[in-house]
């Protein structure tokens, strides 16, 4: 597989603490990377250190092929944009002269594309208009406009859809879907807001206290999670007795609902309660989400 970047055994100090410890990552090119972890995880030191701002204790990665301890990596950064923590943007300025800074500092004399770069992130009708007034959704898109000057391959994003409203929220997942399969560009997200990032993933790595838990495609995911059927009844102590007897995984979630995790024959199973002259009140099928197995996977995990 092409990976955009690896990372092998990287470990990062910060006097005794390890913010990474023997962390590993692939993300494959073409890739909506969403890296997941509580704060304080290591998720911000990570993309701190791909992007050249810090160096790692020990440990390597390549970014399109090339080490970190090579002379190298400065071209190879140049095909990746970011946005860490908050825009980089002055508040002062309009989109149009935000981005011909950016122009001007990585030495790119015409500004042509301009135009094309803001409609792109959705600004292209912004005109004059401060960025002190724009919303902070609109902010977040010329943050990553700005990002995106140079045309980079790989994108790397810290929280972008934090703090955003629900219609800002859209705004960004409709906007980093169309760079991704319209403008084929790789995309590493860090985000706690684990709804919205399955809606958006093709591929998970999930961090934990400064390590590399488990890495997982979006399809393999979803063929992992666990299903099961929730079930209410007038009589919990007798569907268990039902339960008990053919053999069927459960959880007690209350003394009348009772979930089951197996596929469910509801002729058979309400023909057996009428023995105990119990009725079934309602039967709901359920399915793990992307939370349900984070904390799993987190919350099985020994920490020393």
């Amino acid at each position: 597989m092409d990976y955009v970047l690896k990372a092998e055994a990287l470990t990062k100090m910060y006097g005794h603490h390890k913010a990474l410890d023997n962390f590993s990552m692939h993300i494959p090119k073409g890739a909506i990377y969403g890296l997941v972890g509580k704060n304080g995880a290591g998720k911000t030191t990570l993309l701190r250190l791909i992007c050249g701002l810090q160096e790692a204790t020990s440990g390597d990665y390549t970014l399109y092929g090339v080490s970190s301890r090579k002379h190298e990596i400065l071209n190879a950064r140049k095909e990746m944009g970011a946005v860490i923590e908050t825009p980089a943007i002055y508040l002062d300025m309009s989109a149009t002269d935000n981005l011909k800074g950016q122009y001007r500092i990585l030495g790119i004399r015409s500004f042509d594309t301009i135009p094309e770069l803001l409609k792109m992130v959705g600004l292209e009708n912004t005109g004059r208009k401060k960025a002190r007034n724009f919303s902070l959704g609109m902010r977040q898109r010329l943050g990553i406009a700005i990002a995106l000057v140079g045309n980079p391959r790989f994108l790397v994003l810290d929280e972008p859809i934090n703090g955003l409203d629900p219609q800002g929220i859209i705004e960004m997942r409709q906007l980093l879907l169309n760079l991704n399969q319209q403008y084929g560009i790789t995309i590493l997200v860090s985000s706690h807001i684990l709804d919205e990032l399955s809606r958006l993933a093709t591929h998970y790595g999930f961090i934990d206290n400064g390590k590399m838990i488990k890495e997982i495609s979006a399809s393999d995911l979803e063929n992992s999670f666990r299903k099961s059927v929730r079930i209410e009844v007038t009589d919990g102590k007798a569907l268990a007795a039902v339960l008990e007897q053919t053999g069927q995984p459960y959880k007690i979630l209350a003394p009348n609902v009772i979930e089951v995790y197996n596929r469910v024959n509801i002729s058979h199973l309400t023909a057996d309660l009428e023995k105990y002259q119990c009725d079934v009140l309602s039967i709901q099928d359920r399915e793990e989400n992307l939370e349900n197995y984070y904390v799993n996977l987190i919350g099985g995990i020994s920490h020393e």
